[in-house]
């Protein structure tokens, strides 16, 4: 009889690992897909960003040094996001794409300074309509990378919470990594009002 209720118990535990690991890799599978739904996004991006610079470029003929910024931050953020889609859950790739999309940011952010000293290029309806369709795919963007550390906080959790932490740690499941906002270090910075 304590034979059964040792083998009952061995197969008790062996479901509830199986359980554990199950769960643990489904957990995975959403972070990893909430990555697509941001590389998707990050591509529309990316492939608009040649259109946006072409269009300026007829315009800001003695920005050439702005515009090629902007497309040499456009390559690296590409090739960043590239190997960060690759493996979501690597933290050094996270942190390479969220760098590289820094970079990215503060080089639009300066071609859009330097296209308001443009009133041709303002009215240029090509470039409205660049502009509108940017600022919608990066909105897409913010909530693609809200669902993703969503995601990523679930899984983070199981693999530190006790006892499906010692499934994890059996099997090498690591935490991944947020994908933190790429804002600027000066854009962080409270915002002072003098009067």
């Amino acid at each position: 009889m304590g034979w059964l209720i040792f083998l009952g118990l061995i197969v008790l535990v062996i479901f509830w690992a199986v359980g554990a690991y199950n769960r643990l890799i489904g957990l995975r599978n959403q972070f990893k897909n909430a990555f697509a739904q941001i590389d998707v996004q990050l591509k529309r991006r990316y492939d608009l960003i040649p259109n946006l610079v072409e269009t300026a470029k007829a315009y800001m003929k003695h920005e050439r040094e702005t515009l090629e910024a902007v497309i040499k931050a456009r390559n690296i953020a590409v090739t960043a996001n590239q190997t960060a889609a690759a493996d979501p859950g690597n933290a050094g790739a996270m942190q390479g794409l969220v760098a590289a999309e820094g970079a990215l940011r503060g080089a639009l952010g300066k071609l859009f300074a330097l296209a308001e000293a443009y009133p041709d290029l303002k009215a240029n309806q090509n470039m409205m309509q660049l502009t509108e369709e940017l600022t919608g795919t990066e909105n897409k963007i913010a909530f693609a990378r809200q669902a993703f550390n969503d995601a990523v906080m679930t899984f983070n959790t199981a693999v530190e919470q006790f006892p499906s932490n010692v499934i994890a740690s059996a099997f090498s499941f690591k935490q991944a990594e947020l994908l933190a906002a790429t804002e600027a270090p000066e854009e962080k910075k409270p915002v002072k009002v003098q009067f």
